[in-house]
């Protein structure tokens, strides 16, 4: 059952979607009462099963103009022989994706809690007197300083995330359905050159692609998070150690940073009972097949791994990144929930590769109430 407060954090979270891009995720909404639905040649994906075939048995071409895969070779200009990860298939791919969980396992993942915890203490310390925090800002200094840490580059944090935005803003936009822009892909070349520039000897094009996926994907995912415990009043789930890690899995899913995967049909098949022909376009919609429409977050009553972990893809295409950003989100639920945000201001940011705030500010809730809720929790302490 949705309570009142679910019913306004789900409100507030659709303004990312239809303000960005209300058309596409119009024809969305209206569309995912069939797991399958084919417009064309174009075939919309909103059933989990049906998801699961398209990434895991259906041959894809990951070069495809409109996939994600050419939108990667836009953002970093010329991906070269080695490709950039999203574009690549068979041995390269999967030694890329093994050189990546070397840094993104668990150990790495730890490595990297050493860095952005401290960040997290000093980001959010305004909240204790009284101040507001934007939240965006803060995802964008963690997640430059993440890729920072990752590549061994010393540009400054906030460049190297600003300046993935921009590459990604110009070339993954280009790519969604609907008329493309003039000169959109002049515009992806300088701002993949300029990325590349402020990465220095660490620019290649597979570590650029880095750069890009994890901090367009944190900018996205982490403010939205927020915004949605602070609206639906989750913040108890969120100051419990056992529910936190469960809690950033339901909110990972009901938010889906990447709600749409464009993928292209390499051969014939099928997907969900529906016959597909190579060349066929699919709009994968992940929020969907995650269930993010109907089901509300709740750490005591999850989806489970099934199903939230759908928004990272699946099989040969899930996200690499998905146990960081599992991560982070939880340590920054953990650090806030002493402070029982409230959301101030939320402004959504139109031009941004994906569904996502430009603003998004907090404040510590009562003062009052989090006293006597730290009584049954513990001090901050």
């Amino acid at each position: 059952m949705t309570t009142v407060s679910q019913s306004r954090a789900r409100r507030r979270d659709r303004r990312v979607y239809l303000r960005s891009h209300p058309l596409l995720f119009g024809l969305l909404a209206a569309t995912r009462g069939r797991p399958v639905r084919r417009l064309g040649r174009t075939l919309l994906v909103h059933g989990p099963q049906a998801y699961r075939e398209a990434l895991t048995r259906l041959p894809l071409d990951r070069t495809a103009a409109g996939t994600t895969g050419a939108a990667a070779r836009s953002a970093l200009g010329d991906g070269g022989a080695g490709g950039v990860l999203f574009d690549q298939e068979g041995a390269g791919h999967r030694a890329d994706r093994r050189g990546l969980a070397g840094s993104l396992g668990g150990a790495g993942v730890e490595d990297l809690r050493s860095l952005w915890r401290p960040l997290l203490v000093r980001r959010l310390a305004p909240l204790e007197r009284g101040g507001e925090v934007d939240l965006v800002d803060l995802a964008r200094e963690l997640s430059g300083s993440v890729v920072c840490a990752l590549l061994g580059s010393g540009a400054d944090p906030r460049a190297v995330a600003e300046a993935a935005a921009r590459a990604a803003a110009a070339s993954v936009r280009s790519h969604l359905p609907g008329p493309r822009r003039p000169r959109a892909e002049a515009a992806a070349a300088r701002a993949a050159d300029g990325l590349r520039l402020l990465l220095g000897p660490a620019g290649e094009a597979l570590p650029a692609m880095v750069a890009v996926a994890a901090v367009n994907t944190t900018v996205a995912a982490l403010p939205r998070a927020v915004a949605w415990c602070a609206d639906a009043g989750l913040w108890e789930q969120a100051a419990d150690e056992a529910l936190r890690p469960v809690l950033a899995d339901e909110l990972l899913r009901v938010t889906a940073a990447s709600p749409l995967l464009p993928r292209v049909a390499a051969a014939d098949g099928a997907v969900g009972g529906c016959p597909v022909r190579g060349g066929d376009r699919l709009l994968l919609v992940a929020r969907h097949a995650a269930g993010a429409h109907r089901r509300d977050p709740d750490a005591r009553r999850p989806a489970g791994p099934a199903v939230d972990r759908l928004v990272f893809g699946a099989g040969p295409h899930a996200c690499p990144g998905a146990r960081l950003a599992r991560a982070q989100l939880a340590d920054v639920l953990g650090a806030l929930a002493p402070y029982r945000p409230v959301v101030t201001r939320a402004r959504v940011d139109r031009g941004a590769a994906l569904p996502g705030w430009r603003v998004l500010t907090v404040r510590a809730g009562d003062r009052a109430a989090r006293a006597s809720e730290d009584g049954l929790f513990g001090s901050r302490a």
